[in-house]
């Protein structure tokens, strides 16, 4: 017999919930891997391999590649091949356009909630970036690079534009790769210290140069 204080037993997931559960868990994890520049450009994926990969039936993986291609996380073609973003120049550049047009906008929003704190932590993170740098660790250098971004971003409380900046970044994700592995490595923070110096002085015209000059230098390389 139960009593009223007895801890009721826990109800597996039905069917249906168990199905949403591995779709939620293989986009993630995909979306991660892709942002993250884990994945070159171009690399192909077959659902079927990526559902032995994440233990899970075709279903949740054809949904998750279905939502990754919505996204332009994946290229999904007429015949069903699935492939990491391999962009042209031309696209290369437009997302490039749109990174200087959105961050800059969204720093600006963040510099009036910049407070020493954020500053500090920021600095931290830049810290973090040239352990990985050091490490030669590309996917951990642009998840920090891309952390260090976010947590400006944040502060601009304009969750709408951030989305579709992310959107944007997933897009880059390969491309981001691939520009680490071709350009020099030296000074890759140079920006990020005028960033944080901007911030501390509340310099609103140096801030929107500074991430610009950040977002979209790089990115100029593949495409001059």
């Amino acid at each position: 017999m139960i009593t009223p204080d007895a801890t009721p037993a826990t109800t597996p997931p039905s069917g249906n919930e168990a199905g949403i559960a591995a779709h939620e868990r293989v986009f993630r994890t995909l979306r991660g891997r892709i942002m993250y520049g884990e994945l070159d450009p171009g690399v192909p994926l077959t659902i079927r391999g990526i559902a032995a990969e994440f233990g899970v039936s075709m279903t949740p993986a054809r949904e998750a590649v279905r939502r990754l291609a919505a996204e332009g996380a994946l290229s999904l073609s007429s015949s069903g091949r699935v492939t990491t973003p391999n962009l042209s120049p031309e696209r290369i550049e437009e997302l490039a356009a749109l990174r200087a047009l959105l961050e800059p906008e969204l720093a600006s929003r963040a510099l009036p909630r910049a407070h020493m704190a954020l500053i500090e932590r920021l600095h931290t993170i830049n810290g973090r970036i040239a352990e990985h740098v050091a490490k030669n660790d590309i996917a951990a250098y642009i998840r920090t690079n891309l952390e260090f971004h976010r947590t400006i971003y944040l502060r601009a409380q304009a969750p709408a534009m951030l989305a579709l900046v992310e959107t944007v970044w997933l897009q880059l994700g390969p491309t981001m790769r691939m520009l680490y592995m071709t350009r020099t490595r030296t000074d890759l923070q140079r920006h990020h210290r005028m960033i944080l110096a901007a911030l501390a002085a509340g310099d609103e015209p140096g801030l929107r140069l500074a991430l610009r000059a950040d977002v979209t230098q790089g990115l100029k390389m593949l495409v001059g």
